[in-house]
């Protein structure tokens, strides 16, 4: 009987094992599907196959669509998410939601919307899309897929909370703060931190307001410091 239990007990033991194996390799396909590359330019789509996959469900402008498939292909989980990328006027540079109806329906049937803008008020002007470095674009379009990635994993009633948040600035803030660590597990740290020197650049500023910074103060949108100090607790980068 003694023999019996050790036995089951070391079977059970192997399952677990073989269970968090599984996990780990799994989450290490979705997250980690592409090289980290520092350096994104307009020649480097030429390094990436024209999958069909990644434009499956997708509609996408002309003029973004070199950016766009980059990012998405550290995205394989939204291969078949249905996403409209479109241009228009807009106060906010980019952003990400779902459809209305999107929010009653279960995740595999969503439509999700990404709004590029074209025009925006004198002071973001600099930071639209348009006038970004490829390897921003890249970068920014990252941050937002990380949202629909997010989203994807969310019940509908989630949506009338994230209504609610944007009430309050704190909470805002780590939801934007959350997203920039997304987008770098998915290994877009290198574009996000370009995104983030760049319009801090452009807008003038040393520290974008928020929570969670390392000096004490509020950080919406990850610091580059903080970008660098992220990237340096995660073994698929490497920096020097």
């Amino acid at each position: 009987m003694a023999s019996l239990k050790i036995h089951k007990g070391y079977m059970l033991f192997l399952q677990r094992l073989f269970k968090q194996l599984f996990i780990l390799l799994f989450l290490s396909n979705i997250t980690f599907a592409q090289k980290i590359n520092k350096l994104f330019c307009k020649d480097s789509t030429a390094f990436y196959t024209k999958q069909d996959t990644v434009y499956l469900n997708k509609t996408t402008p002309v003029e973004f669509n070199d950016a766009i498939h980059i990012a998405l292909q550290y995205y394989p989980e939204l291969n078949k998410t249905r996403i409209k990328f479109r241009v228009k006027k807009a106060i906010s540079p980019l952003a990400a939601r779902p459809a209305f109806w999107a929010i009653f329906r279960k995740p595999s049937k969503r439509k999700y919307i990404i709004t590029i803008s074209n025009s925006t008020i004198v002071k973001l002007t600099p930071i639209l899309l348009k006038n970004l470095s490829f390897n921003s674009q890249v970068g920014v379009i990252g941050h937002e897929l990380g949202h629909i990635s997010f989203y994807q994993s969310k019940r509908g009633i989630y949506f009338i909370k994230l209504a609610l948040m944007h009430l309050g600035k704190r909470a805002i803030d780590k939801f934007e703060f959350d997203t920039d660590k997304r987008c770098i597990n998915h290994g877009l740290g290198f574009q996000l931190l370009s995104w983030s020197k760049e319009v801090r650049t452009k807008l003038e500023l040393n520290q974008w307001g928020g929570s969670n910074s390392p000096n004490g103060k509020r950080e919406r949108y990850m610091n580059p410091i903080t970008i660098i100090n992220y990237m340096s607790t995660l073994p698929i980068y490497i920096l020097n």
